[in-house]
């Protein structure tokens, strides 16, 4: 782990915190699985918003939760 990984890590958390949907939002995409539950959890109570966000944020890796679903990390989605 890289400082410029450790540095995006903590502005993720940091996001988390603030406002949860964005930092899933900033680690695995506005379209993902992630993201929505962090919006309703977000809409239902900002503390169960706040801690699904970051333990997303903190134990699940973005591209191998892509690569279960199929898709390769390394190609580009396009969202039309």
């Amino acid at each position: 782990m890289g400082m410029g990984s450790c540095c995006c890590r903590c502005l993720e958390i940091l996001c988390a915190i603030l406002l949860p949907p964005l930092g899933v939002c900033l680690s695995h995409g506005c379209c993902s699985m992630e993201f929505w539950i962090s919006v309703l959890l977000t809409i239902l109570g900002y503390l169960p918003g706040i801690l699904y966000a970051v333990y997303v944020i903190v134990s699940v890796d973005p591209d191998r939760a892509r690569r279960r679903r199929g898709v390769d990390p390394d190609d580009y989605i396009y969202v039309a």
